[in-house]
């Protein structure tokens, strides 16, 4: 059913991509009420698509299946009694790309919440998707420093080597990956990351990975 939908609002949005330069002014305005159309039907989707996260989180938490689900969750094992509204809506606005959303969301929560850690990390991501590295840099530099949890401790420690990267800061981001790997041997990645570092001379391409969260994908 959505693919349909989608592949008509597509249809509809590459026609007005290809005729809007060549369109007279008649026709331009006729087009722009087009992508008004498009727009709203685009704010409707995604705001019922929240709106139906957020009741499926609260029949999976009312049922218990929010527990079993994510209680093997090795970040963060309070996740399923933090699970809230806000959170809900975070991860979707995340999740359709909408970063700006996201990190309102997700600042709001930690305020409230400070200590939630899978929270810091999305809002963390958020900034780094949105360009806002040293925003980014500061989350994951405070979860490194305050969290006992030595996986997550040894993902906010590479992530922040590979914005050194970005940065060009290449012995820095070295130490940080090496540090990473000392906290945490189990992940390979930091290892990775430090030899792409060396043999490139900081022409790593940043990615995080999707593997390092079961079930919640950054």
């Amino acid at each position: 059913m959505f693919k349909h939908l989608f592949a008509s609002m597509n249809e509809m949005l590459d026609e007005v991509m290809s005729e809007y330069p060549s369109s007279t002014a008649v026709k331009r305005k006729h087009l722009k009420e087009k992508l008004r159309a498009l727009k709203a039907m685009s704010d409707s989707c995604i705001e019922e698509w929240l709106l139906f996260e957020e009741k499926l989180g609260q029949m999976m938490q009312a049922t218990g299946m929010v527990s079993l689900l994510d209680s093997a969750d090795p970040l963060d094992p309070e996740f399923a009694a933090k699970r809230s509204d806000l959170f809900v809506r975070g991860q979707g606005f995340y999740k359709l790309h909408m970063y700006s959303e996201a990190i309102d969301q997700f600042a709001e929560l930690l305020h409230n919440q400070p200590d939630f850690t899978l929270a810091r990390i999305y809002l963390a991501m958020s900034y780094f998707h949105q360009g806002h590295t040293e925003d980014s840099y500061s989350h994951f530099q405070f979860l490194s420093q305050l969290t006992e949890n030595l996986k997550l401790k040894a993902i906010s420690l590479n992530a922040m080597g590979c914005i050194q990267v970005k940065q060009n800061n290449l012995e820095k981001a070295c130490e940080l990956f090496n540090l990473a790997y000392r906290t945490d041997p189990s992940s390979v990645e930091p290892l990775i990351d430090l030899g792409v570092c060396r043999e490139k001379q900081g022409g790593l391409h940043f990615t995080f990975s999707q593997s390092r969260r079961s079930g919640q994908p950054l």
